[in-house]
This record gives structure tokens, sequence and C-alpha cells, in this order.
């Protein structure tokens, strides 16, 4: 039974991602696993841009203000 990609730490989705990707190119698998790879590479994707934003918003930013150093966290919102 596969994980949950949630639970999945980011390198291991990458992995997984281009592993899904790999055998969707060789073609060589039915229309049924393809469609079911297919289900679970968008999952992987999610996750992975859900763990980038994640990161993303924990991004330390370190600037020299009066001589000495701060370190804030950087929070960037898009518009959407």
């Amino acid at each position: 039974m596969p994980r949950k990609t949630s639970q999945l730490a980011f390198d291991q989705a990458i992995l997984e991602l281009e592993s899904v990707v790999k055998k969707l190119e060789a073609g060589e698998v039915t229309l049924e696993e393809s469609i079911e790879l297919y289900k679970q590479g968008i999952n992987l994707a999610k996750d992975c841009h859900n763990l980038l934003e994640k990161a993303e918003q924990q991004v330390q930013k370190i600037s020299i203000e009066n001589g000495s150093y701060r370190l804030e966290t950087v929070v960037e919102k898009d518009g959407d």
C-alpha cells in the first residue's frame, strides 16, 4: 500500500515524482496504470508545491542595521 504523499520529505517526494514521470514516458503501462500513475503524480506535485511554500515562509534574511545583524523571517504572499 503506497504511503500518503503528504508524509514524505521533499527530496523523497521529488524522487517518487521523477519515477512516476519516467514510467509514464516509457509508455509501457496499461491505460489503467497510467491513470493511477497520473493521479499519484498530481498528488506528489501538490505536496512538493506545499512543502516549497512552507519552506519559503521560513526563509530568513540577515540584514545589517546600525552595525548589528538582525535575523528576520521573510514571508511573501502572492495576491491569489
